[in-house]
């Protein structure tokens, strides 16, 4: 499965537009044309969530059943620490470890505070982030990553080559695994995810201000912006992340990782923001990351494109509503139906949902299917399959006379 959203009439497909269904007498060709023209939106973005990985990643409800069962079954955890666990509710580990911080962080603030339990809490949160790591960092060359890292890659193909006139695609991520940067290297696109530097690669968010163009005149200062290029934002941060103090006003590094393997080093790797509650401040990279969402949503003539996403971050949709109250030129395209998102209770002409099944019973707003029928190719350079479409109308037109 594909995507987080999956509750559709059989053999159906909806398009939404507000809160009124378009009918068209091919509800399929209608989206496709819907999807061009935003295509050419001058500022397209997407927001990737954990349903675009969950062909080879489990979700968070699965990886909370998993390292529930391994929390109670390890013989190395303290009895207190599995203690402290089972008085934790909800099967949402993200959840879990922003309870954790919170108490973490108060046991921080006490005169006092109780070694025994202040313990508890830290080795609670380092096991789970461990086993986080491991079950996210899969083995990306082996049969299970294949399905999904060819999707990633023919998602790429077809938005990363845009007219040199139009902004560069913004592919914003709540996921903390490695498709992204491992399609974008197989294909050779450039991308910018805000870490710059050679042996040490650190995060500046000035990185994303950066504009990467190619001198198109050897004997003029001529410039135009380099075509196969994505910023890349991982808003939940990233199993190649780690916190590590260097010579740099940000402590933040990229490091390469191993597919398939355990955690290798003992700093704090960054794969979720803390705290996580909506009244309490994010520390960088974070605040820098949503900041620069909040930004790019800001920009006159925009789209963003939603695959996968669940709408359980408070701080990205706070983002979404405030770009939609602020910004009139902005669209946002929804691939799920999520009945019970304020955003699909609201009539406003600026938001389509696209869901539910083909006559063939695919899920028109799975990942798959988004990547393969309903994007358009934005590469604007392949003059072969230009020419071998022309041949094939003027073909088509003689044969039949037209």
């Amino acid at each position: 499965m594909n995507d987080v959203n999956s509750n559709n009439q059989t053999g159906q497909i909806h398009f939404y537009q507000g809160s009124e269904a378009l009918k068209t007498k091919n509800s399929l060709d209608a989206i496709k044309q819907k999807m061009a023209e935003f295509s050419n939106v001058k500022n397209v973005s997407f927001l990737l969530g954990a349903g675009v990985s969950s062909g080879a990643i489990l979700d968070m409800k699965g990886m909370h059943d998993e390292i529930s069962q391994d929390i109670n079954e390890n013989t190395n955890l303290e009895d207190k620490t599995k203690d402290l666990y089972k008085k934790l509710s909800g099967d949402n580990l993200e959840k879990v470890l922003g309870v954790l911080y919170a108490k973490k962080h108060f046991l921080e603030g006490t005169i006092k505070p109780d070694k025994t339990e202040k313990d508890s809490v830290n080795e609670l949160i380092n096991h789970i982030q461990d086993q986080m790591f491991f079950k996210i960092n899969i083995d990306l060359l082996g049969e299970k990553a294949a399905e999904t890292l060819s999707l990633y890659k023919k998602l790429y193909q077809k938005v990363a080559l845009r007219n040199k006139d139009l902004s560069r695609i913004n592919i914003f991520t709540t996921n903390n695994d490695l498709f992204n940067e491992k399609a974008l290297d197989n294909l050779n696109i450039n991308y910018n995810n805000g870490f710059g530097g050679g042996l040490e690669r650190v995060f500046n968010p000035a990185r994303f201000n950066y504009t990467f163009s190619k001198k198109i005149d050897a004997n003029l200062e001529k410039f135009e912006p380099l075509e196969n290029m994505v910023y890349l934002y991982k808003l939940h941060g990233s199993i190649s992340w780690i916190e590590k103090e260097g010579n740099s006003l940000f402590n933040t590094q990229e490091v390469p990782i191993e597919g398939g393997t355990e955690k290798q080093n003992k700093e704090h790797v960054l794969i979720y923001p803390t705290p996580l509650k909506q009244n309490q401040s994010l520390g960088s990279p974070y605040s820098d990351l949503i900041r620069e969402f909040q930004t790019k949503l800001a920009q006159p003539n925009s789209v963003l494109f939603i695959i996968g996403y669940s709408f359980s971050d408070e701080h990205l949709n706070n983002i979404i509503y405030q770009s939609l109250a602020s910004n009139s030129s902005i669209s946002v395209v929804i691939f799920g139906k999520y009945e019970d998102c304020p955003l699909s209770k609201i009539n406003d002409n600026r938001i389509y949902r696209i869901f539910g099944e083909s006559e063939t019973g695919e899920n028109i707003h799975y990942f798959e299917s988004i990547v393969n029928k309903l994007l358009p190719d934005l590469d604007e350079n392949k003059e072969k399959s230009l020419l071998e479409e022309f041949v094939k109308e003027l073909t088509k037109s003689a044969v039949t006379g037209a």
